[in-house]
């Protein structure tokens, strides 16, 4: 009889204790919409007069990398705080579960939550705001007809990541507004005059899509943005096996939006195979966010001209070839 109690007890306990996370867990999921509704639109009324432009220390025309000393401070200071950072765990969980129609149901029927992570392609971007809002493929291919030709004309880089609400029966049009004054907001506002004449926007772009295929973290992004400079200042190939996965993404056959790099792709046919061409990719990659287009902006100082990651993403960096084979070798056992 004492055995009897004891278990039922047991299971009193322990469906109190399901229903209690059960409760809490529809309290976070509620927390986490009500908090990505109240974050978007925060920026509407920024103006170029209450903006701090990107600080920037490299000058692409005279090649010259000089560190500004305002970066971290503005980092810290002015992104990774902003209530849109993908560092804020309600941005997190709404980004993870975006896709998932009963959490885009929960507390709010008529309003989508739609996500796009820095680093993803525009027809990834499409696919996954088409999935969200039901729209047929010509929707799709609409909404990015719409933001390539919108101003500044670019074919890439210009989807501005972060977390961003519309109408269930939003149109192409639509998000295409949402997007283009996020990325105004974003960015445009910050790239004054003066920044313009040190780096191109388009250029910043470009290196900033490359940092967010081929970075770790903000400061990672400095270093590898400081060898890519490096190598444009010395004229030699980026080599960057990011830009063939671009390139091998781009065929439909492919099942993967950034498939794994072989050593035969290193010969594909692009203009975005940067093994084979000299200089910047003739567009973005990918579309960035304000931390790679800053840490585009801002390289870190460094003899660096070759790098690669390890599987646990340990970052080494080499200034000639040779070191760069040793490392390799002493980490892998091969190197070339």
């Amino acid at each position: 009889m004492f055995l009897k109690q004891l278990t039922i007890k047991a299971i009193y306990a322990a469906v109190l204790l399901l229903t209690l996370l059960a409760i809490v867990g529809t309290i976070a999921l509620l927390k986490s919409k009500a908090l990505v509704f109240s974050s978007v639109g925060q920026h509407e009324t920024a103006t170029a007069e209450t903006v701090t432009p990107f600080p920037v220390g490299v000058n692409a025309r005279t090649q010259i990398i000089t560190e500004n000393p305002q970066v971290n401070t503005y980092f810290y200071d002015t992104l990774a705080n902003d209530p849109q950072s993908k560092d804020n765990w309600w941005n997190q969980v709404a980004s993870l579960l975006a896709s998932k129609s009963w959490y885009q149901n929960l507390a709010s029927p008529i309003s989508r939550i739609i996500v796009i992570w820095p680093g993803e392609r525009k027809e990834e971007i499409a696919k996954n705001i088409g999935d969200v809002l039901g729209w047929e493929a010509e929707d799709r291919l609409e909404f990015q007809r719409l933001v390539d030709s919108s101003e500044p004309v670019l074919a890439e880089g210009k989807y501005f990541p972060g977390q961003y609400v519309a109408h269930r029966g939003a149109t192409p049009a639509d998000i295409m507004t949402l997007l283009t004054e996020s990325f105004s907001n974003e960015v445009l506002i910050r790239y004054a005059p003066e920044v313009a004449a040190e780096v191109p926007l388009e250029d910043a772009l470009i290196i900033a899509s490359l940092l967010e295929r081929e970075a770790s973290d903000f400061n990672n992004m400095r270093e590898i943005s400081g060898v890519i400079w490096n190598r444009l200042f010395a004229d030699m190939p980026l080599q960057l096996d990011a830009t063939l996965q671009y390139v091998k993404g781009g065929n439909p056959q492919q099942p993967r939006w950034w498939p794994a790099v072989r050593p035969a792709d290193k010969y594909l046919d692009s203009p975005y195979n940067t093994y084979q061409n000299d200089g910047l990719p003739p567009a973005p990659i990918a579309n960035p966010s304000a931390e790679a287009i800053l840490a585009a902006l801002n390289p870190l100082q460094t003899d660096c001209m070759y790098y690669f990651h390890t599987k646990n993403a340990d970052y080494h960096c080499s200034p000639t070839y040779e070191e760069h084979v040793q490392k390799l070798r002493s980490i892998y056992g091969r190197g070339s």
